[in-house]
């Protein structure tokens, strides 16, 4: 699965803290957000408002586009080493074709093409 643009920030976030040798529960104090959700962030699996991304950034002193800097580069790094992938609309235009050519024989196919040379087959009635 792809990195989300969550767990690049919390990532960075995390980073930050700890290469300030602060606590989360020196940083849930001074930017006024709860231990317990402050965590959640850092892991990932909270995505933070941009208040309160300002008001963690701050706490640890870090320039808020600076760490959304960093959360790109990490998903633009991730995204590099992910294997190609085709854009939505042209594997909705496939499912288009496949759908005209059923109505047209008068029966599903057996294999529906989801993407150029990656058929799937459909199950059995």
């Amino acid at each position: 699965m792809a990195l989300l643009l969550r767990e690049a920030i919390g990532a960075g976030l995390r980073r930050a803290r700890t290469a300030r040798r602060r606590t989360l529960r020196d940083v849930s104090r001074r930017a006024r957000v709860s231990l317990g959700y402050l965590s959640e962030v850092e892991r990932g699996r909270k995505e933070p408002s941009s208040e309160l991304l300002a008001a963690i950034c701050e706490a640890l002193d870090v320039a808020l586009p600076d760490l959304l800097t960093e959360a790109a580069q990490s998903l633009a790094g991730a995204t590099a080493d992910a294997a190609p992938r085709l854009p939505i609309g042209l594997r909705h235009a496939d499912l288009r074709l496949a759908g005209a050519d059923t109505a047209r024989l008068g029966a599903p196919p057996a294999v529906m093409p989801l993407a150029p040379g990656r058929p799937v087959a459909r199950a059995a009635a």
